[in-house]
């Protein structure tokens, strides 16, 4: 199973040996790759809709991996019961959805050693949940996957260190290991807010005053961190 740089980054998170839930598998990538490569012993794929639990199968059969995943058709965690797996990998979702995702399923993800996340948008609304729930980020990569910006986390049960807003925004863990990927990404965001800046600047409407509030607490955020990144401060 040839996976995306995407899927590769998040199936490198997987600590080997143990039995992982895909929360919206989708074709069944991850764990296809995690069990044929022999990391994984078992893996239960999870979907909320028909359509990529087919698809799973699928290539879970042509794969010959039927005995080593099953899978099942699930909203979130509602048909995995505490104890039957030791890791969850939710990727390629919103992060409003990836939080409701794990509210609702507290009784499973108190008894997990380890989450796997992978949020499309709102990144800081997942590690702002992680840090509020008693979940503690252990370990962070950011990728460019078909020049799209992803990021990955490693997740365990714990009380995390405290966060600013920098670090909720753009990651704690990845502003001190001076992620060179994150680096790219905060350049692009500040001449992303720069030019934006510069044509709300010549509008003088309320509206206009206010964005231009937002876009200058934006700035400096990125300012700081593009110090931090670059002279460790």
């Amino acid at each position: 199973m040839k996976l995306s740089d995407r899927l590769q980054a998040v199936a490198s998170f997987v600590t080997p040996g143990l039995r992982v839930a895909d929360i919206g598998t989708d074709h069944g990538y991850v764990p296809i790759y995690l069990t044929e490569q022999g990391i994984i012993p078992y893996a239960i794929a999870m979907d909320i809709n028909k359509g990529p639990i087919l698809r799973a199968q699928e290539n879970i059969k042509e794969n010959g991996l039927e005995k080593l995943i099953e899978t099942r058709l699930s909203n979130g965690f509602d048909k995995l019961e505490p104890g039957e797996a030791d890791c969850a990998v939710i990727a390629g979702m919103g992060g409003e959805l990836i939080t409701k995702i794990l509210d609702n399923g507290r009784n499973v993800t108190d008894k997990l050693k380890e989450l796997v996340l992978s949020p499309h948008s709102e990144v800081w609304l997942v590690r702002k949940y992680l840090h509020n729930n008693d979940f503690k980020i252990i370990d962070e990569k950011m990728i460019i996957d078909e020049g799209k910006f992803y990021t990955i986390m490693k997740v365990v049960k714990g009380i995390d260190d405290i966060y600013s807003e920098e670090d909720y925004m753009y990651g704690k863990i990845l502003i001190e290991k001076k992620d060179e990927v994150l680096m790219k990404y905060i350049y692009k965001e500040y001449n992303k807010v720069e030019k934006i800046f510069e044509n709300i600047s010549k509008n003088g409407t309320d509206n206009a005053k206010s964005r231009i509030a937002e876009l200058e607490k934006e700035k400096k955020m990125l300012t700081n961190v593009i110090n931090k990144l670059e002279n460790g401060d």
